[in-house]
């Protein structure tokens, strides 16, 4: 193994991938040789030894393509470290048991996979932009019942906490760089 991390991400419509590329820029300027790439597009670890995984949450659950990933890769993630960012909540203002309910949907998710041990997880704020949605999500928010409904473009993503995270990581990661 080589002493490289992966930053792997899902997202559906940008956000995550944003916020992946800039936990990639502070790692690489922390001096780490990091790859970057979609979770789908990921068919093996062995050239790294540590992970971080990206992916929002979507209708109570993180974003099938993670779960889909932590089954596929089970086995080779609990040989190495691994980090978890998932993007959450988008409604504005802060809203503490939204947060907490996004913490709570991320650990049923995590708790799946037994042995997988992050060395840090963490909830991001999300971003959310109608005028970007498919067809299935716009029918989806269009339902008054929709707890979307007539809700306005917001972004919840706190660059500078994404990079004090990123940083965080680089202190707790050592490998040679």
């Amino acid at each position: 193994m080589k002493n490289k991390i992966l930053v792997a991400y899902a997202s559906k419509y940008g956000s995550t991938q944003e916020v992946a590329e800039a936990i990639v820029a502070t790692l690489r300027e922390e001096g780490f040789k990091v790859d970057i790439h979609p979770m789908k597009k990921v068919r093996n670890l062995e050239e790294y030894t540590m992970i971080v995984l990206g992916a929002p949450l979507y209708l109570g659950a993180w974003h099938k393509d993670a779960r889909r990933f932590l089954s596929r890769h089970r086995e080779a993630l609990m040989e190495r470290q691994i980090s978890i960012f998932a993007l959450g909540p988008f409604h504005a203002p802060y809203d503490e048991k939204e947060w907490q309910a996004s913490q709570g949907m991320l650990e049923k998710d995590l708790a799946e996979f037994p042995g997988l041990a992050p060395v840090a997880v963490e909830i991001f704020g999300g971003k959310f932009e109608p005028a970007k949605l498919g067809f299935t999500d716009k029918l989806i928010v269009s339902m008054p019942a929709s707890p979307l409904h007539k809700m306005p473009a917001s972004d919840l993503r706190d660059w500078t906490a994404i990079r004090a995270w990123a940083n965080k990581l680089a202190a707790q990661l050592q490998p040679d760089r």
